[in-house]
């Protein structure tokens, strides 16, 4: 049973539950991008050649190697699978262990996010927009923690929001080149033909980085938040609405699911951060801590 902050717990746990599942559910039955990192010629060639004397030619192009890849990637998953159970079972009994789950898993999200900025040419952006993701594991920890201040975790989700949110809008309004997925499910989604939908997403990408402002406006923090929170939903499930085909429904459902489930914190965190902002009582007293604890199972 929780305490009386039972919800902002369950949250916080469902959306790293989410963020776990999703990617395990990737790198079990789909890739991930180890190959940008082990198969980069200037990076790993002196590492090949010169630690374990092999050419590198004859590295790139080893069966066994990508087979060893590919069971590192496999490993990867149930390392996600368990920390998706360690995230949805965490109490007082097993917190040392399940702690220790979750700092690994969010360690790996962390370096997943750097895996998909290299092989984006490194763009900044690239790594920011996972801030929501590889954070959930360490804001479960804290919110699970003896006690922990509400101000502080309320700043920390806006910043995450913000960091988000601003690297979602660069792509979608240009700074980085547009993603042809993102113009691929705008016309899927909306109906509209690609220069529509150009604008749409230019729009859509100066809105994301003016909320990463508001946000930090009083007066304008809940509205930024509300809208934050349905477009961050809204985003996730246009994985389905914008590449689903019906004549291969299981197909492309199972293609994209996964990709909602690892997205849903994009619209759970700023709802959570919205209802946090409406509890005002709880920022009354600054200094006040509030005492959270499950009990054991």
């Amino acid at each position: 049973m929780y305490s009386k902050n039972n919800w902002l717990i369950k949250a916080i746990t469902l959306s790293t539950a989410f963020v776990f599942a999703g990617r395990a559910y990737q790198f079990l039955f789909f890739d991930a991008p180890f190959r940008a990192l082990l198969w980069d010629e200037g990076i790993m060639k002196p590492v090949v050649e010169g630690l374990f004397a092999t050419d590198w030619s004859n590295y790139v192009g080893s069966s066994a190697v990508d087979t060893g890849i590919q069971l590192s990637i496999r490993i990867t998953g149930w390392i996600f699978v368990l920390a998706c159970l360690a995230a949805l079972t965490l109490t007082k009994s097993n917190r040392r262990f399940n702690r220790v789950v979750l700092i690994i898993g969010g360690i790996l999200l962390f370096g997943l996010s750097a895996l998909y900025m290299k092989e984006k040419f490194f763009h900044y952006g690239q790594f920011f927009e996972y801030s929501i993701q590889f954070s959930m594991p360490f804001l479960l920890l804290y919110v699970t923690h003896q006690s922990f201040k509400r101000e502080r975790l309320l700043f920390t989700l806006k910043i995450l929001i913000a960091f988000t949110f601003t690297a979602h809008g660069l792509y979608a309004i240009g700074y980085y080149p547009v993603p042809g997925k993102f113009i691929d499910m705008t016309i899927a989604s909306l109906g509209v033909n690609e220069t529509t939908a150009r604008l749409f997403l230019n729009i859509a990408g100066i809105l994301d980085i003016a909320l990463a402002v508001l946000i930090f406006i009083p007066k304008m923090a809940r509205y930024a938040l509300a809208y934050a929170a349905i477009w961050g939903f809204l985003t996730a499930f246009a994985r389905i609405t914008g590449t689903i085909h019906y004549d291969m429904l299981g197909l492309t459902l199972n293609q994209s699911i996964y990709q909602v489930v690892y997205r849903l914190p994009h619209g759970l965190v700023p709802l959570i951060a919205f209802m946090l902002i409406g509890a005002q009582s709880a920022f009354k007293t600054p200094t006040k801590s509030y005492q959270l604890s499950r009990t054991e199972s």
